[in-house]
């Protein structure tokens, strides 16, 4: 049997300070990377990624309704 994630459901100011840092660094970034890397949820992960492309941090790359890739 597999072991259930503990995953982050809501982003405290360590994930936050991680995301606003270490993604940027990333080369690929995807949702899937994310969750990976900082232990978070999906739609997280997805939140996050919205708010980073907003704020100009990272791009889109592809986008398409099941994945997005941002660089």
């Amino acid at each position: 049997v597999k072991d259930k994630a503990q995953h982050a459901v809501v982003a405290d100011k360590t994930i936050q300070d991680r995301l606003n840092k270490d993604v940027q660094t990333y080369r690929l970034i995807t949702v899937a990377v994310l969750v990976d890397r900082l232990k978070i949820n999906g739609s997280l992960a997805r939140k996050a990624l919205a708010d980073l492309e907003e704020k100009g941090v990272i791009k889109k790359v592809v986008g398409h309704s099941k994945l997005s890739i941002y660089s």
